[in-house]
């Protein structure tokens, strides 16, 4: 227990840093005047308390991170800051009449900040606005990530990032040195994010939305998220120019933040269409709409082709970028186009993005091994490495690729396993864990648009939450902390 004491006092700085983002919401119940500023005050001040007590109880553990304590952080963190998000959570719901219990509030909470999107909540609309901005807020939080964002604050408190940001970072570019230093890579993706969802804001406003709902829907576009402050979704609004915009900036969320970063810093723009996964990732996302556009057109369910690829093309970026907005029931399409956009969302989003899913580069790394493993069938002795944007991939990278699949696909199927115990139906259970496991949040079966994880019962509940939780932290991470070797000094 004495090793955990770095970590535990890391943990309280970021509980302390997680506080301050109460105020956001606590500003607009005071400017809304809605009377749920002291529940947020409370909130922030309760958590701020308990970071303080393990930070001040644990400033002589001034050690350097070590990689096992980076991924025991994040683990835990991900555990952790749901439970400080679902305070305010419970509170202001129980203040608007909904009593939830603690399972349904702490799933709403790790929806939220995974960036999930699904939702047990019934009248969006009829929320107070404050809280709608908490729960959004929560998705642009997690969607870059609070702790990509405490690493800009980490070495100032005499604490290294390094080991956190590999422990954190998605896919290979946990690897990647962008800068010398992890503070200046950190600052720079932030404010990458930061500038990107000031367009959206401001686009989503000058296209027709209120200001409030254009902050909101930032949020959860940005993060790929997909909550919503109204039932209807995207639907609440009707309007093509709306649909247009959250395309255009899903699309730009999907792709890797840290490509940007590097075209800003050395103006490179040109690199960013170079890029082999976030080429991969633009052209799956509009070859999946312009695939479910014409099938649409092509079955009746449009007899417009405007009116299918406006519906089409929306709800595949959606879905696909594991975003989850909606504006038609999709579910409701012919049964191709649901199971389909599924199962794209596993791959249709680029490691450094704020989508989830396996990510654009495993399934390239894969692809490409496959094919290496073909050529040497009929050619054994051949040399032919792995290429990948013209650089060879180290054969560790391939291993760990296989790896993830492997525990990626064991997860998905012993989770189906657990929902099926429970007599869930098969399409449902199947559904539920992969919008759960790749963050997306809705899926064909009875969990579609317009209905809401509330039907479930509290099993099928923790089942869904352990999936969002097993897919934020990319599962190995999990996986490793079970595994006796790992906790061997």
């Amino acid at each position: 227990m004495k090793d955990l004491a770095p970590v535990a006092r890391v943990l309280g700085m970021l509980l302390c840093l997680f506080s301050v983002a109460l105020l956001l919401p606590l500003g607009i119940s005071l400017a809304w005047r809605d009377g749920l500023w002291r529940l947020y005050a409370f909130s922030g001040l309760a958590i701020a308390a308990l970071g303080a007590a393990l930070w001040r109880g644990l400033r002589g553990q001034r050690r350097e991170l070590l990689p096992r304590h980076g991924v025991i952080l994040v683990t835990l963190a991900w555990l952790l800051l749901p439970l400080a998000a679902a305070l305010p959570l419970w509170l202001a719901l129980a203040f608007a009449g909904q009593q939830l219990s603690f399972t349904h509030v702490y799933f709403e909470a790790v929806s939220a900040l995974t960036t999930t999107g699904a939702t047990v909540l019934d009248g969006a609309d009829r929320l107070p606005l404050s809280l709608n901005v908490w729960r959004t807020f929560l998705q642009w939080v997690g969607g870059m990530g609070i702790l990509i964002m405490a690493m800009a604050v980490l070495p100032m408190l005499g604490v290294g990032g390094s080991q956190l940001f590999r422990a954190e970072a998605a896919g290979p570019i946990k690897d990647a040195k962008l800068t010398p230093r992890i503070t200046e890579t950190a600052n720079g993706m932030w404010s990458v994010y930061v500038v990107v969802s000031a367009a959206c804001a401001l686009a989503f406003w000058a296209g027709g939305m209120r200001p409030m709902d254009a902050l909101m829907h930032m949020f959860t576009t940005m993060s790929l998220g997909g909550l919503s402050p109204h039932d209807a979704s995207f639907g609440y609004f009707d309007s093509p120019l709306l649909e247009g915009i959250a395309v255009l900036f899903m699309v730009l969320a999907s792709c890797n933040f840290t490509l940007y970063f590097v075209a800003l810093r050395k103006g490179k723009w040109r690199g960013l269409w170079r890029d082999p996964e976030a080429r991969a990732t633009v052209l799956a996302l509009l070859g999946g709409g312009l695939v479910v556009s014409l099938l649409l057109w092509a079955k009746g369910t449009y007899d417009d082709p405007w009116q299918a690829l406006r519906y089409g093309m929306f709800h595949a970026v959606s879905v696909a970028t594991t975003t989850g907005f909606t504006s038609a029931d999709y579910p409701h399409w012919p049964a191709f186009v649901p199971v389909f956009l599924l199962l794209l969302s596993g791959v249709a989003t680029s490691a450094g993005s704020t989508g989830g899913g396996i990510k654009m580069v495993r399934m390239l790394i894969l692809v490409k091994q496959a094919r290496r493993e073909l050529t040497r069938l009929v050619h054994p002795h051949a040399m032919q490495p792995v290429l990948l944007g013209g650089s060879v991939v180290d054969h560790r990278m391939i291993f760990s690729v296989l790896a993830f699949m492997l525990v990626y696909g064991a997860t998905i199927i012993v989770l189906c396993m657990a929902l099926l115990l429970t007599e869930l139906d098969p399409l449902t259970a199947f559904s539920a864990v992969m919008a759960s496991v790749n963050c997306t949040g809705t899926g064909p079966g009875t969990l579609g648009s317009g209905t809401t994880y509330a039907q479930l019962g509290d099993f099928q509940i923790w089942v869904c939450t352990l999936g969002m939780l097993l897919g934020r932290l990319e599962i190995l991470s999990f996986v490793a902390l079970l595994s006796p070797a790992f906790w061997r000094r």
